[in-house]
């Protein structure tokens, strides 16, 4: 009995995911006539947190959708800004994001991170279990049904990425608010309070200081500051407030 085949037209920026002789811009696949048309995409190595909408001969249909012999398919990728449902938007990374979750906790972002591998089915039970976004470039750990919702981090370099994930997914940001260690909220605090974790020059040279409501970690503007001053001006003028209010305009 011949498998039915249906035709699957991917956008440009997902044939990433795409076997290298499958990389055009429609490819024929054989199914096995009950699978849905998630579970196909998924086959092809899309991981359907970038599907942003299936199509089968111009209709719009869920990925649950069991396509026929011949069907004509369309995937698109995810509008940006994404709008993932809930508030406040809080995200998860994994253990090799490291560098862009300290810059989204610099930004503000509450920003969930492990600094070891807890493994695939404990991040995944923690994004559900906290409502957060699960970003990775791990494609099989995006694939995981427990999920609450994710994300695809497209680049390796953190120059690339947090640009990335500000533009897919909008947060609010309000810089210098949390700790890039752990996440917690940063509070102002006094020379007396922090002095223990002052060197003797730090002492002398600065008087403004903010603490870590949680681990207790203070933070001044020391010799890195005009850098992560920069970064922050950056990300502000693309992706804050204003910058959106004039995209919307």
């Amino acid at each position: 009995m011949n498998r039915p085949h249906i035709t699957v037209r991917v956008p440009a920026g997902l044939r990433l995911f795409l076997p290298a002789d499958r990389r055009g811009e429609s490819t024929d696949v054989a199914t096995d006539g009950s699978s849905s048309l998630g579970h196909v995409v998924e086959s092809l190595g899309i991981p359907l947190t970038e599907v942003g909408g299936l199509a089968v001969d111009g209709r719009e249909v869920p990925r649950s959708y069991v396509p026929a012999d011949g069907a004509d398919v369309t995937v698109d990728a995810v509008v940006r800004p994404q709008r993932v449902p809930g508030a406040p938007l809080r995200f998860l990374l994994d253990v090799h994001l490291g560098t862009l979750a300290r810059r989204l906790r610099l930004l503000g972002v509450d920003t969930a991170y492990e600094n070891e591998d807890i493994g695939d089915p404990a991040l995944a039970a923690m994004s559900a279990a906290e409502r957060r976004v699960l970003l990775s470039r791990d494609r099989g750990l995006l694939r995981r049904r427990e999920l609450w919702a994710g994300g695809y981090v497209y680049s390796d370099r953190p120059a690339e990425q947090l640009p990335d994930v500000l533009s897919r997914f909008a947060p609010d940001l309000a810089p210098w608010t949390r700790c890039v260690a752990c996440n917690g909220p940063l509070t102002p605090a006094d020379k007396d309070t922090v002095r223990a974790q002052l060197e003797d020059g730090t002492r002398k040279s600065y008087d403004v200081f903010a603490q870590c409501a949680s681990c207790g970690r203070a933070y001044w503007k020391g010799a890195h500051h005009a850098q992560l001053a920069a970064l922050v001006d950056e990300a502000m003028r693309a992706f804050g407030p204003r910058a959106v209010r004039g995209r919307g305009a």
